[in-house]
C-alpha cells in the first residue's frame, strides 16, 4: 500500500486501486447542496423520518453515497432523544484498576452494551461531585459507599437506574446484590466442618456493606457453632495486600496462633499464604486459608486457594439488561416494577484448608 499526501488529502493505491480522503470534512449541508434539497430533508432522511418524499430521499442517498458521508451518530442520538449510553458510578478506592472485583465487574458490564449496542460511561466518584446525566439513559450505581446522595437524586429525577453489589432497602430502588452474609457463613461453617477452633479473620472494609455483611455471617454462625473468637483473632482490613500481610505477621506471632484464617477478599487470602510460607510454615497443613471472590489467581501459587465464588459477571450482565429493560419502558411512558434479587455465593474447594486433627 502506498499513501501520498496532495492538496485534496491522503491518497490510497492498493492494488492499483486509488482513494482519495479529503481533508474538508463533509457535513449535512454538503450532502443538501449536492442533492438540491433543504437541511431538514437531509436530517430527516438519515434519522428516517417517514415524511420525506420518495423522490428526494433517493436523491439524498445518492448525495451520502457520493460524498462519502458519515451520519455523526451523537448528534442523531440527541436529534432523536436517545443517548443509547449507560453510565456506570463506581465509588473511588485507591487501587481500583488493580482490583479483580471492579475489573470483572466493569468486563461484565461492558460484555452486555456490545451485545445490546450501548456505549458505557464511566464515572469514580468520592461522593462530592455531582454525576452527570445528560448524556446517558440511564445509571448503574455500582456498591454505594459515600454516595448514596447521588443515588436519591437520580431516583427523584426519574432516571432510569439501578443498583449492583448492594442491598439498598431504605431507597425505592431495583437491586442486583450476592448474599454476603451467606458467604460468610459458607466459610465458617465450612472450616468449623474441618474442626478447626482457633478461627481468625481478616475483614474487608466496614464502611461497605460487602464486608460487613461478610463480617456479620461469619461471627453469627462461629458464636451458633460455640466457638468465641478472641479479639486478637480479629484484624479489621481494607480489602489490600498490603494489610493482610500486616495481619498474618500478628496471626502468626501469637502463642496460641490460629489454625484457620478467613479473609475477606482473595488478595488478601493471598497475600497470607505467601507470607506463610516466607515464614518456614506451610498451608494448609500448619495455617489453613480461606478466601472470597473466586480471583483466576486463585489457582496458581504454592497452593490453590479455596474460596467463596461470588457471581460478579453474572451480577453485571444481569443489570445492564435490567436498566437496558427499564430504559425502553421509560421511552414508551410505561411504568416499571421495582425487582430486587439477590444472588447466592457458593464454596469453591481447592488445596488451602484440611482437617485439623489434633491441637497445638
Amino acid at each position: 500500500m502506498l499513501f501520498i499526501r496532495d492538496k485534496k488529502g491522503l491518497i490510497f493505491i492498493y492494488d492499483g486501486v486509488i482513494d482519495i480522503v479529503s481533508r474538508k470534512k463533509i457535513g449535512i449541508a454538503d450532502v443538501a447542496r449536492k442533492a438540491n434539497v433543504s437541511i431538514t430533508t437531509v436530517s430527516r432522511v438519515i434519522n428516517n423520518v417517514p415524511s420525506v418524499s420518495k423522490e428526494n430521499y433517493i436523491k439524498v442517498k445518492r448525495a451520502i453515497a457520493s460524498l462519502n458521508f458519515k451520519p455523526n451518530i451523537v448528534a442523531q442520538r440527541l436529534a432523536r432523544g436517545i443517548n443509547n449510553a449507560i453510565g456506570v458510578v463506581m465509588p473511588g478506592y485507591a487501587g481500583i484498576f488493580h482490583s479483580f472485583y471492579a475489573i470483572e465487574l466493569i468486563r461484565g458490564i461492558g460484555h452486555a452494551c456490545e451485545s445490546l449496542g450501548l456505549d458505557m460511561v464511566f464515572h469514580i466518584t468520592d461522593g462530592n461531585n455531582p454525576i452527570g446525566t445528560d448524556h446517558v439513559d440511564g445509571i448503574i450505581f455500582a456498591d454505594v459507599i459515600s454516595n448514596i446522595k447521588h443515588v436519591a437524586e437520580t431516583v427523584l429525577a426519574g432516571i432510569p437506574c439501578l443498583v449492583i453489589n448492594n442491598r439498598l432497602d431504605e431507597i425505592d430502588i431495583s437491586y442486583i446484590a450476592v448474599d454476603n452474609v451467606l458467604g460468610g457463613r459458607i466459610a465458617a461453617e465450612y472450616l468449623v466442618g474441618l474442626r478447626h477452633k482457633r478461627i481468625a479473620i481478616i475483614t474487608g472494609d466496614l464502611k461497605t456493606q460487602a464486608g460487613k455483611h461478610r463480617f456479620d455471617g461469619f461471627i453469627g454462625c462461629l458464636r451458633e457453632s460455640n466457638i468465641s473468637i478472641a479479639d486478637d483473632y480479629i484484624f479489621y482490613g481494607d480489602y489490600s495486600r498490603r494489610c493482610a500481610r500486616i495481619a498474618i505477621q500478628q496471626f502468626l506471632s501469637l502463642e496460641r496462633r490460629p489454625t484457620a484464617v478467613f479473609a475477606a477478599s482473595d488478595e488478601m487470602a493471598l497475600e497470607m499464604i505467601s507470607f506463610i510460607f516466607e515464614r518456614g510454615l506451610s498451608v494448609p497443613e500448619d495455617v489453613s486459608v480461606i478466601g472470597f471472590d473466586d480471583n483466576p489467581s486463585c489457582l496458581y501459587g504454592p497452593v490453590s486457594l479455596t474460596t467463596i465464588r461470588q457471581p460478579i459477571f453474572k451480577m453485571a450482565e444481569t443489570a445492564v439488561h435490567r436498566l437496558y429493560s427499564m430504559i425502553l419502558d421509560f421511552r414508551e411512558n410505561k411504568k416499571t416494577s421495582r425487582q430486587r434479587i439477590v444472588l447466592n455465593p457458593e464454596l469453591v474447594v481447592r488445596e488451602s484448608c484440611c482437617v485439623r486433627y489434633r491441637s497445638r
